[in-house]
């Protein structure tokens, strides 16, 4: 027997009149602000399939910038986001892509840069209904997570060893393990592991982990 829980039938929290096309733009947004370990100065926002035909008219672009600036889905902020995003200073921009077809209909791509060159990251987001979402890309490597728990993503090199080293951390820690998985480019390059937890992970967490080499970069998102 399938079950409906309540948010399902009554949708999230939200500034706006679509759970999917609204509230889940914005989370994902959000979420991928959360990711970057730079103050975002530059974002541009791909949109595809039913995003790039009705983002205007459903507020998707405003909930869009609305996330990278900080903002949650019920925040009436987002109403104002785009002359905010000015005052900010934030420069953002919509790329809209009608030809290629993604994995599903309400997916963007957020390419966000800083004040550097090698501040540079792009997030790819579905918003898959009622307001919830999922990252399906870092750069050029396909994983996916939900943001819905505690999650370490680890940015590191493909090579044996790694995975035992940050289990074990996380052991030493006592912090158990929701979910864990590897995404890789290929054998021996680069690779991310996502570790989902219903645990509080702690910033000392990191460098505890980068104590292997292999380790190239943390990213850790609470919730």
């Amino acid at each position: 027997m399938n079950y409906i829980s309540m948010f399902d039938v009554i949708g999230p929290n939200m500034i706006g009149p679509s759970s999917s096309h609204t509230a889940g733009a914005c989370s994902m947004a959000l979420l991928a602000r959360k990711m970057a370990h730079f103050e975002v100065k530059k974002v541009v926002f791909t949109l595809y399939g039913s995003f790039a035909r009705t983002y205007h008219g459903h507020g998707t672009d405003k909930a869009l910038v609305g996330g990278i600036l900080g903002f949650s889905t019920d925040d009436e902020r987002i109403r104002d986001s785009f002359e905010l995003a000015k005052e900010a200073p934030l420069d953002f921009s919509f790329d809209i892509n009608t030809e290629d077809k993604p994995e599903h209909p309400n997916t963007a791509d957020i390419l966000m840069t800083g004040e550097t060159p090698d501040e540079t990251l792009m997030v790819r987001g579905v918003s898959i209904g009622g307001g919830k979402i999922k990252i399906t890309k870092i750069n050029d490597i396909t994983i996916e997570f939900t943001g819905e728990y505690n999650t370490l993503i680890v940015k590191q090199t493909d090579l044996p060893g790694v995975v035992a080293h940050l289990t074990a951390v996380l052991a030493n820690n006592n912090i158990n393990i929701a979910f864990m998985r590897l995404f890789r480019e290929g054998k021996g390059g680069t690779a991310f592991t996502v570790i989902e937890s219903d645990d509080f992970i702690p910033d000392s967490i990191i460098e505890e982990m980068k104590d292997n080499k292999k380790v190239k970069d943390i990213m850790l998102i609470g919730v």
